[in-house]
């Protein structure tokens, strides 16, 4: 009888070795876990710390807690208008129901799959909605924030890559709760031309880059002969001042020539004559010159006073 107790006391201390080691479990934090029995969901565990479990009938199925990133591959995908683009989106998403997340989907590799049929066939369905410009520029798009290859589109998204995304987010959202599974946003985190769409832009882009070369190079053009013809004008008015001026200057020095005359001549006129006559005299014969006077002349009215004295 001893015997058999000291054995029941042996399994028992046996039992509750086992049942502390296999009936709890640790739950990490930024870490969830579902409880199963024989593959079946029992319950879930969404807070950190020390849980219990049946002893070898539940087993513990861990998840993660934080938001967990999603890389779509890049799609061709045409617009409204008949453009291709490359698009290269991502998202952020977190497993919000771990219970309903192991009975519908179960794995990570099983909800990437997942959200590449419900975010890649959205992101589809809206770009095929939208014109090339809505998915090229966001929102807030302005002259001053644009950039070179989208300038060539010349006007303003109504409602631009942003926003599109938000939609995409709202659209998906809406599917991805039956899998216990919240989607906190979606971007498009790359937007390309395909090769034949690029050639276009860059033949767009050098035109509009000439068109403006060539505005600028008018402008300066005007500015030019706006410029020139303000010094030409400028100048013709200090030429005609200058004129004006020196006329001014030349009439003073005239008159006050004038005046020195006269009074020279009222001083003395028979001088004042007979000076003329010298400067005529000189002014009229030169060194090859022969001069015939008849004796009444008024230049030879000197002459014959000099031939007198």
């Amino acid at each position: 009888m001893k015997r058999f107790a000291q054995f029941l006391l042996v399994g028992l201390v046996l039992a509750a070795i086992v049942i502390i080691y296999d009936g709890f479990f640790i739950l990490e934090e930024g870490k969830q876990a579902v409880i199963t029995q024989f593959g079946a969901p029992v319950s879930s565990k969404t807070e950190a710390g020390l849980h219990l479990k049946k002893p070898f009938f539940h087993q513990v199925e861990y998840f993660e807690k934080k938001i967990l990133i999603w890389d779509g591959d890049p799609n061709q995908i045409p617009t409204n208008d008949k453009t291709y683009v490359f698009l290269d989106v991502t998202a952020r998403w977190k497993i919000t129901d771990p219970l309903q997340f192991l009975q519908a989907v179960k794995t990570l590799d099983r909800a990437q799959s997942l959200l590449d049929d419900i975010i890649d066939g959205t992101v589809r369905d809206m770009v095929n909605k939208n014109d090339l410009i809505e998915i090229i520029r966001s929102s807030d798009w302005s002259e001053a924030t644009m950039s070179p290859s989208t300038k060539e589109l010349g006007k303003k998204p109504e409602m631009g890559r942003d926003k599109i995304s938000q939609q995409i987010l709202e659209i998906a959202s809406k599917v991805t709760p039956q899998y216990g599974i919240e989607l906190s946003d979606v971007l498009l985190k790359r937007v390309n031309y395909i090769e034949s769409v690029r050639l276009k832009v860059y033949d767009r882009m050098i035109s509009e880059r000439k068109r403006i070369a060539a505005e600028k190079r008018s402008f300066g053009e005007g500015k030019k002969a706006e410029i020139l013809g303000k010094v030409d004008r400028e100048l013709k008015e200090i030429t005609s001042e200058a004129n004006r001026e020196a006329l001014g200057v030349k009439g003073e020095a005239d008159a006050e020539a004038t005046r020195i005359y006269g009074e020279s001549y009222a001083q003395d006129p028979e001088f004042y004559a007979f000076q003329k006559s010298l400067e005529a005299y000189e002014n009229a014969l030169g060194s090859n010159t022969s001069l015939y006077l008849s004796s009444d002349s008024e230049l030879y009215k000197y002459l014959k006073k000099v031939e007198r004295h």
